[in-house]
């Protein structure tokens, strides 16, 4: 059978091309001994179909993708360790979802396994759920007759991205309902409070402060020409979108979290964390480390982190301790380098990595605990502070008309 494939070669470059082979394990070996690191293996003759699946595997968010696979991989182990034959359980768990792309997508596996493809082949007509970690290790669970052993190793990272996607977005969703309700607050005094005011300030006939004058100017401006404020707001919005998904801006924007203040160090624990565990449970679970890196790299979802682990890659295949190929880098802890030359040592690599990723996971919890109590009360007081100024601003004259008028009547008793 001939056999598509897209793959790395030992430089870090994308390499696609076709191989003969009877499955696909046996062509992911083949392009091993070439010096290929496979990320994507298909049948030629199946490509029309699976690029029609991959335009219907897609549905909801990653973190819904991600919570999709998390809880189908842990049922799947426990009806695999209780001696459910594959195709059985997989029905029974497309039984529980309700109608949409992953129950129908659920429903593609079961058919293809019980036209007699493997779990792992089944797997790889939906990447949108199951990305390169989960499929090999899968295909390692096959091969060795682990798979419920493989399931649980899978079910315990998925589980854990999760819960650190979780942790993230429930430390930011405080501050941008701040923000959101504070500008929301801002807009409707200068579109329909202020103008008001306005009126009432020239019937008074006397001047108005610098900072009223200010923002009675900002109001009309915004009323006045809202037609090429809102679309431009929109353009750039989407032009943002656009450019932080290209090449150059996820760059751009991963160097500045890298080496942010305070915020680096997070995000470089977080990136590391995460590249621990997933090497951890390739590791653990017989994956060849020259793959597993080259998996983890396609995994890392940040482009310095990418390049450092193409880097790892390279100087492995000539024979290279993994934790010499990351001395002297800032993106990695000195200490973890340690750890993990220790791994190596001791022949405990994989229990290593996992322990580190822990470690880390329960520190990482713990500092973005600390800054979320520091950012809040800062955002409350530059937000109280903003709408303040603009409440004070509003009132100022009418204060100033009262003194007026109360010094001009002292002056008539007199």
């Amino acid at each position: 059978m001939k056999f598509a494939y897209t793959a790395y070669d030992k430089a870090g470059k994308v390499v696609t091309g076709t191989t003969d082979s009877t499955s696909t394990i046996e062509a992911s070996e083949s392009l091993r001994k070439q010096g290929l690191f496979a990320t994507e293996i298909m049948q030629t003759s199946d490509a029309p179909a699976r690029t029609a699946t991959r335009r219907h595997s897609g549905g909801g968010g990653r973190t819904k993708r991600l919570k999709n696979m998390a809880g189908f991989v842990r049922q799947l182990s426990v009806l695999v360790t209780t001696g459910t034959p594959i195709v059985e359980a997989i029905s029974s768990l497309e039984r529980q979802v309700p109608p949409g792309h992953w129950r129908t997508s659920l429903q593609d596996m079961r058919a293809r396994i019980e036209q007699g493809a493997s779990l792992s082949a089944a797997l790889e007509y939906h990447p949108a759920y199951f990305d390169g970690v989960s499929r090999s290790l899968i295909a390692a669970g096959e091969s060795g007759g682990m798979l419920d052993a493989m399931l649980k190793r899978l079910s315990n990272l998925a589980r854990q991205q999760v819960r650190v996607r979780a942790m993230i977005s429930g430390a930011m969703v405080y501050p941008v309902l701040l923000i959101t309700v504070a500008l929301t607050v801002l807009g409707v005094m200068l579109f329909f409070v202020l103008p008001r005011f306005e009126g009432l300030f020239h019937s008074l006939g006397s001047g108005l402060p610098p900072t009223t004058q200010m923002l009675i100017d900002l109001s009309n401006a915004l009323r006045d020409y809202w037609w090429i404020a809102v679309p431009s707001l929109i353009i750039l919005v989407v032009g943002a979108k656009f450019w932080s998904a290209s090449a150059s801006g996820r760059d751009t924007i991963a160097r500045f979290l890298v080496r942010a203040p305070q915020i680096g160090k997070l995000f470089r624990s977080f990136a590391t964390a995460r590249i621990a565990r997933v090497l951890g449970v390739l590791v653990e679970g017989r994956v060849p480390l020259l793959e597993a890196v080259g998996l983890a790299r396609a995994s890392a979802g940040n482009p310095l982190y990418e390049q450092l682990l193409a880097r790892a890659e390279e100087r492995v295949t000539r024979g290279e301790n993994f934790s010499a190929t990351l001395e002297n880098s800032p993106l990695i802890d000195p200490s973890i380098v340690e750890a993990i030359r220790s791994g190596e040592r001791s022949g405990q690599l994989g229990p290593v990595l996992l322990s580190l990723a822990e470690f880390m996971d329960e520190d990482n919890e713990v500092i973005l605990k600390s800054i979320s109590s520091i950012v809040e009360p800062l955002i409350l007081i530059v937000l109280g502070l903003l709408i303040g100024f603009v409440a004070v601003s509003m009132f100022l004259p009418l204060f100033d008309l009262a003194g007026a008028t109360g010094a001009g009547a002292h002056g008539g008793g007199g």
